[in-house]
């Protein structure tokens, strides 16, 4: 299994890899030695489109170099080019879309090619609002597991990812992903609850909960606060010592949610914030709830009731019709904020998107002069944080050792989700003493630019 994209995308593999299993596959990790490969593809902007083909066409030469007698493609790149794919790379046996992963046992066990693994009847959905679903189906995928669904972690064992929810009914001008994810649907509590307990008698220490827009949990069923509720009841699961929340949507932030993060003591202080801008009249554009003042308010308000909380967010730039007065006005807030991590991406024109009916008119060497600006105030403004930082005692959780040297390791704050924000790396340890996954008490001793530098305090 090559998996790509984003931390749901992995849910989705470790599932398929899951019922792979059970259906008495065996997993390799040399891709040369496999029977079948399977690529779990992203399409969310035209880089991953890049990577997902690529990887494909990598693994098709399997077949004549390896062991492959048989290449899957799964992910939103099948949902979203599956007749492409099928024509332009015909060493793919077997196509299955966003919504068709219980169908990987299927597709594996089939002796014949594409055509045996025949397209899914999806259900109608009323909710495509006059839209159709690329492909020219009728209706979006509506596929979402439960804590019965077997699973094969990939990630370390003592952090995983929990999918809260599927789907996402906004209409951000610039994004794909309703369109192959389907309509935003939430898993029962009692299911998730289930999930984390079997996840924590599996060793898991770090529960990370995602969905498209994690604060929506609940809303499409009917419930009010449903993730303030969902996070109370997930504090009381015996073995779990962080629980981390993902992408969360600012209109859909409320004071019960925000009140639960601050007081469960296993939920971790960091907020997920993606706010993709902060311009008025761009924020418009790009078909986003709310303005510069509404998102300065509703920050203000969490630093208030969360005290020494972390804030990270993304934005884009070189949306089209984005100015350097729009780029200016979202440097100010940023600095007036101070996020604690940021992300900043250059505008990807995508098909089948509103905005991919505007015109691209932001040249793509200023989109990226204006990322590169906006990421190296962001750099001068965490070395500043840094500094003050220096001789304070953290809790570090070790994520394993480092490859600068065999006595330093990697770690996080309880303020650092893995893979997309920094590290502290532990100096002046014998790692045989220090096992991958315990909670250890540190000293700040340095910094090196985003990361930090720390002693253990045995």
């Amino acid at each position: 299994m090559i998996s790509l994209g984003c931390p749901k995308n992995l849910v989705d593999s470790e599932v398929m890899l899951g019922l792979s299993e059970q259906a008495g596959h065996q997993l390799t990790p040399n891709a040369a030695d496999a029977d079948v490969v399977i690529v779990n593809t992203c399409a969310f902007i035209d880089r991953a489109k890049k990577e997902s083909v690529d990887t494909i066409l990598e693994a098709a030469e399997l077949k004549k170099s390896g062991a492959c007698r048989r290449l899957i493609v799964t992910g939103c790149l099948a949902e979203r080019y599956r007749d492409e794919l099928r024509e332009q790379i015909p060493e793919i046996d077997a196509i299955l879309g966003t919504g068709e992963v219980p169908r990987i046992v299927e597709a594996l066990s089939s002796a014949e090619s594409v055509g045996s693994v025949s397209p899914l009847h999806f259900h109608r959905n009323p909710r495509t609002n006059g839209h159709l679903p690329l492909n020219g189906r009728d209706a979006l995928p509506d596929y979402l597991y439960d804590a019965d669904t077997p699973r094969l972690l990939s990630t370390p064992k003592h952090y995983a990812y929990l999918k809260v929810a599927e789907g996402c009914d906004y209409k951000c001008a610039f994004c794909i992903i309703p369109r192959l994810r389907g309509p935003y649907r939430s898993r029962p509590a009692d299911s998730i609850v289930r999930e984390a307990r079997a996840l924590a008698a599996r060793g898991v220490r770090e529960l990370i909960l995602i969905s498209q827009d994690s604060t929506f949990y609940g809303i499409d069923r009917g419930e009010r606060d449903g993730l303030a509720a969902l996070l109370r009841a997930l504090n009381q699961v015996d073995g779990l010592e962080w629980i981390r929340v993902l992408y969360l949507y600012p209109t859909t932030v409320s004071g019960a949610v925000i009140d639960a993060i601050g007081s469960c003591d296993k939920v971790v202080k960091y907020i997920d914030l993606p706010l993709q801008h902060a311009s008025d009249p761009v924020l418009k554009r790009m078909r986003r709830p709310g303005t510069r003042s509404t998102y300065e308010r509703l920050l203000q308000q969490i630093r208030s009731r969360i005290p020494d909380v972390a804030l990270r967010s993304t934005f884009i730039v070189g949306f089209p019709g984005e100015t350097d007065a729009d780029v200016d006005e979202l440097s100010a807030f940023i600095h007036t904020v101070g996020f604690d991590h940021l992300g900043v991406f250059t505008y990807s024109h995508e098909e089948g998107t509103a905005a991919g009916e505007l015109d691209d008119d932001v040249p793509g060497p200023v989109k990226r002069e204006r990322r590169e600006r906006l990421m190296r105030e962001q750099k001068r403004l965490v070395r500043s944080n840094h500094k003050q930082r220096i001789g304070t005692r953290v809790r570090v959780l070790i994520d394993g050792p480092s490859s600068d040297h065999e006595w330093v390791l990697r770690g996080r704050l309880s303020t650092q989700a893995p893979e997309i924000d920094p590290q502290v790396f532990l100096t002046e340890c014998d790692p045989a003493q220090l096992a991958t996954g315990s909670i250890v008490d540190a000293e700040i001793v340095a910094a090196r630019d985003y990361d930090l530098v720390a002693r253990p305090l045995l």
